[in-house]
């Protein structure tokens, strides 16, 4: 699915759809004023340093915290300036959600429980945040069939654990159970890779280029990152570089440029994995209103 890059586009998307939409943004971002909105909220902080005032509650805003806001609470970040503040903002239809659930598993619980001694926030351990960042690179994936099936899949069950997880922390057990240690370990390995794949989709990215990067072996690199996705290291590039072109298309950037930007130094490849994926031609596809 699409990432955004920005709180409007989320919960455009979100009210549009009425499911669900995820943004990854940064500080050279301006941030929402005060809002109130029909959405459930999911805030989580990749870098703190900020304050969160959510319906008159005030909070210090760390890394690892992640929010849980109600729809229809105000809610606005504060003291934003120069200095780095990465997060994640997913924007969730009360009604999807409550579709998803069932008589033992109510997965709005995070956002309705306020008989807490923790309100809106818990702090999730580093093994714990490279998990919730593992389901957002997943839901970030583009595929050619059952997209909407495994979407609604991967959040399932990000949903289940998150209230698992405030569950846990409602029972007075701060020390959240943590996950096996080979899988923590698994986790980041995978994320350190996939934030490098992010971060540098412009440059050479082969499977050799990675594995001298990260410092493993080029069999161990897609062995860990097929067991842990389910796909390949290249299908996974593509689809983001897909993602990417869209995004700049959308933008205005010429097929050329956008060839260029997201990777593709073979224009003709670009032409045929981008028509595959998507549908139609790039040009066709700047052409169309999103």
């Amino acid at each position: 699915m699409l990432i955004y890059d920005s709180c409007k586009s989320t919960i455009q998307s979100c009210l549009e759809t009425r499911t669900f939409a995820i943004a990854w943004m940064y500080s050279d971002e301006k941030t929402m004023d005060m809002h109130i909105h029909d959405c459930y909220e999911i805030y989580f902080s990749i870098s703190g340093g900020k304050q969160f005032l959510i319906d008159k509650r005030l909070y210090e805003v760390d890394t690892g915290n992640i929010f849980f806001i109600n729809q229809f609470e105000s809610h606005h970040l504060t003291q934003v300036d120069a200095a780095a503040h990465e997060r994640i903002v997913i924007s969730i239809h009360p009604e999807y959600l409550k579709r998803l659930s069932t008589q033992q598993t109510d997965l709005s619980h995070c956002f309705t429980c306020r008989d807490t001694p923790f309100g809106h926030k818990i702090m999730l351990s580093k093994e714990h945040q490279k998990k919730f960042t593992y389901f957002i690179h997943k839901l970030s994936e583009s595929r050619d069939y059952g997209q909407d099936i495994m979407d609604r899949a991967i959040f399932l069950e990000m949903m289940a654990w998150l209230n698992y997880m405030f569950i846990s922390c409602c029972n007075g057990n701060m020390e959240i159970p943590s996950v096996q240690r080979l899988a923590s370990v698994h986790y980041e390995q995978i994320d350190e890779l996939l934030s490098y794949i992010n971060q540098h989709l412009a440059e050479d990215l082969s499977i050799s280029v990675l594995a001298s990067r990260l410092h493993f072996s080029s069999s161990y690199l897609r062995k860990i990152f097929k067991d842990a996705t389910g796909t390949t290291i290249n299908r996974y590039i593509i689809a983001k570089r897909i993602s990417m072109a869209k995004r700049l298309l959308t933008d205005g950037y010429s097929v050329t440029e956008t060839s260029l930007l997201c990777g593709f130094q073979d224009y003709s490849n670009f032409l045929k994995s981008f028509t595959k994926a998507v549908g139609i031609s790039p040009k066709k596809y700047a052409s169309c209103e999103h």
